[in-house]
């Protein structure tokens, strides 16, 4: 049995999961997120608990199964709280800032770089070196967050780029001198 998939998921107070075939709701105070449920699989909501069940030991029941208690716990945890990940931009001369809702770089490249944030993730700034992307969906927030980063990828020499808070880059030596 899947030590994650068994453990029921405790609905906090404000929150709502309703079970429509295979697609389950859940509604909290930060919004809404839809989750459609692999096939095998079964969601029911007893008792203000949320239990994830499969028919059989099969290999692909089996993977679904821990998997689909996760993404369902995530949603809730991304409804009541949200997620956020932080990113540092590192250089001499790298900065961002904040233009309304979207973000600007400047990285070393001959012109601006402008980013627009998806839909239901959020660009916050602190400072010109520090920047926050948050959003209930943990998948949307952490891909966005990827796209920015994917922008300057820290080099190896200096360090330089967008990294994650926290990161630690592997550095290189450079030519060793005469």
């Amino acid at each position: 049995m899947s030590r994650i998939g068994r453990l029921p998921i405790d609905i906090p107070a404000g929150v709502t999961v309703s079970v429509d075939g295979r697609q389950v709701a859940v509604k909290g105070p930060k919004g809404e997120l839809t989750l459609a449920v692999a096939a095998p699989i079964e969601v029911s909501v007893d008792d203000g608990q949320v239990v994830v069940t499969r028919p059989d030991d099969e290999r692909e029941s089996r993977s679904l199964h821990g998997l689909t208690r996760t993404l369902i716990n995530n949603n809730i945890i991304g409804v009541t709280q949200g997620y956020s990940k932080g990113l540092e931009v590192v250089g001499t001369g790298y900065r961002v800032q904040q233009k309304g809702g979207s973000v600007e770089f400047a990285l070393g490249f001959s012109h601006p770089v402008l980013v627009d944030p998806p839909a239901g993730i959020t660009f916050t700034v602190e400072g010109n070196n520090k920047l926050t992307v948050s959003g209930i969906d943990k998948q949307a927030v952490g891909e966005a967050a990827a796209n920015l980063r994917k922008i300057r990828k820290p080099e190896p020499y200096k360090g330089k780029g967008i990294r994650y808070a926290g990161e630690v880059v592997r550095r290189k030596a450079g030519k060793a001198g005469k």
